[in-house]
């Protein structure tokens, strides 16, 4: 068992569609933690871009996990752009940077941690979302 001091800190990225219900981010979610045995208690915040500050979805999961919920714009994400799985040609037209969910994940654990942080769970698609899950060890 790893001690509370050397577990790493992990925090998950989305990205989704508008309208995207909180109920498929949350199915996203539950599936990637299941598939990577790791405890949604492990979760300590979620991150997405900027542009999607008011996503209904969005909102309604944090409020749900109890996690807050940080957003970074197009300029920070795209410092990440070397470090990504997937880069996404539509997701660069529509948000200027080429992966939200890889990002935003790595962005918020590096912030979080003042530390390199690394994909444990790249990116994950489900329907009108996408996840993908950094941390620091």
């Amino acid at each position: 068992m790893t001690d509370a001091s050397t577990a790493p800190t992990l925090v998950v990225g989305l990205g989704c569609q508008r309208g995207c219900p909180a109920s498929t981010l949350r199915a996203l979610l539950d599936q990637a933690l299941q598939a990577h045995q790791i405890g949604l208690h492990q979760i300590k915040a979620l991150a997405s871009i900027d542009l999607k500050r008011d996503e209904p979805g969005l909102i309604e999961l944090a409020e749900q996990l109890a996690l807050p919920l940080m957003f970074f714009n197009s300029e920070q994400l795209a410092g990440y752009q070397s470090r990504l799985s997937h880069r996404s040609d539509i997701a660069f037209e529509r948000t200027g940077c080429y992966g939200v969910a890889e990002s935003a994940a790595l962005a918020l654990a590096e912030q979080q941690n003042q530390a390199p942080a690394k994909l444990l769970i790249p990116r994950q698609k489900y329907a009108q979302a996408t996840l993908a899950l950094a941390g620091t060890a």
